[in-house]
């Protein structure tokens, strides 16, 4: 293939040249200095994901219940890797859109106070799609590792998944805007009353051992409840997650970003140059993009799922493995229902596994994410679960490839 000239690449586009821009770097690993928020496990920085998640487990909500544990330690919840890296792998096509659409994640052991991780993140591929939602978009993959500084124990891997997609102008002239706007959804005061119930009577399953023997096929997990979802959740999680890093920061520091990586939306009110990520408080931003109006973000999503399993497993549980996939918006206003079911259950190399299917439903009873997962639970034949685990015993995900 011939040396693309990067200069003469259309912004905005996605094409030919912009593809194979973008493709030159597969297998690359990354410069990610905008996608960390935080590299040490310390008590606010646990205490704020938590928060931004609205996960009230006290295993990393009180520091004075983890060293009362098994733990001997505050733990922290296990996606709270996104904020050590984004895992969003979503190289050139300047001024496309990326949309996270899922990750799948592989934990070894648990992250506990005090712990410092490294990440590393690869551009691992590139695939060309089209369809309902565009004539043309690439859906971008990578792989991410999580490492314990201390002693190099690799503590996690995720692949995380972007569709890249047109927006603006670009979304008009292709014809195939999706997501129509909308208004924010509409609750009698009987309905949010039921779904304050809902979210009162959420609990954190704690110190209450749960078997692996007790754990029946066909089992349901009590749904975690998020919503009607408000820009001031957006905000709490943007404050645990990763602050503005992952569009270039704030004021001096994006322009200065924007000098190196043309990722921008322009304003059209004032014609400058802004975040695209404003599309997840602001609706007219949000439909400009093709989502509909002002959307959550998606590790925000599959952290809501994480908060739901975390407390059917109780202290003695460990997640070990999780793959989701983000099928459409979930908008300001909407309310999130994620349920589990317990699919099956094995035993391999001494661990005796618990397999969940899972699913977000919104208000109108629309399904807009799924997620299968992998939990290990203490047992009657060989006790506690052992940490960490050897090797993802599971053949599912990005791991099956």
């Amino acid at each position: 293939m011939s040396e693309i000239d990067r200069s003469t690449l259309a912004w905005g586009e996605i094409n030919d040249d912009t593809i194979a821009d973008a493709a030159r770097l597969v297998g690359t690993e990354l410069r990610r200095d905008q996608h960390r928020w935080i590299s040490e496990m310390n008590v606010d920085a646990i205490a704020h994901f938590a928060e931004g998640v609205g996960d009230r487990n006290p295993l990393w909500r009180d520091p004075s219940y983890g060293p009362s544990t098994k733990w001997g330690a505050t733990l922290a919840p296990p996606t709270i890797l996104y904020s050590v890296d984004t895992t969003v792998v979503s190289p050139s096509l300047a001024g496309v859109q990326w949309i996270y659409a899922g990750t799948d994640w592989v934990w070894y052991d648990a992250i506990r106070l005090g712990d410092a991780v490294d990440a590393t993140a690869k551009f691992l591929r590139q695939d060309v799609k089209g369809g309902e939602f565009a004539k043309k978009w690439v859906l971008q993959t990578g792989h991410n590792t999580f490492t314990r500084r201390e002693d190099g124990f690799l503590l996690a891997e995720a692949w995380g998944r972007c569709a890249r997609t047109p927006r603006g102008d670009a979304l008009k002239k292709d014809g195939s805007e999706k997501y129509k706007a909308k208004g924010e959804a509409r609750y009698s005061k009987d309905q949010l009353a039921q779904i304050e119930d809902e979210i009162l009577a959420e609990a954190p399953r704690g110190a209450e051992t749960l078997l692996w023997e007790d754990v029946e096929v066909g089992a349901t997990l009590r749904p975690a409840v998020k919503g009607p979802l408000t820009s001031t959740d957006m905000v709490a999680w943007y404050a645990g997650w990763s602050g503005a890093r992952p569009y270039g920061g704030a004021l001096g520091d994006v322009v200065r970003y924007r000098q190196r990586h043309r990722d921008y939306h322009i304003s059209e009110v004032t014609g400058a140059k802004d975040s695209a990520g404003r599309g997840h408080v602001e609706a007219k931003t949000g439909s400009d993009v093709g989502m509909g109006g002002a959307y959550d973000i998606g590790p925000q999503r599959i952290s809501w799922g994480v908060n739901m399993i975390t407390d059917w497993i109780g202290d003695n549980g460990f997640l070990h493995k999780l793959s989701a996939t983000l099928l459409r918006p979930n908008l300001i206003g909407d309310t999130t229902w994620w349920k589990g079911t317990v699919e099956s259950k094995e035993v391999i190399d001494g661990y005796h596994l618990v397999h969940i299917d899972c699913v977000a439903v919104n208000q109108a009873d629309v399904t807009h994410a799924k997620a299968r997962a992998t939990v290990i639970l203490p047992s009657k034949d060989s006790g506690e679960v052992a940490l960490p685990i050897p090797r993802d015993l599971t053949s599912y995900g990005e791991t099956e490839r």
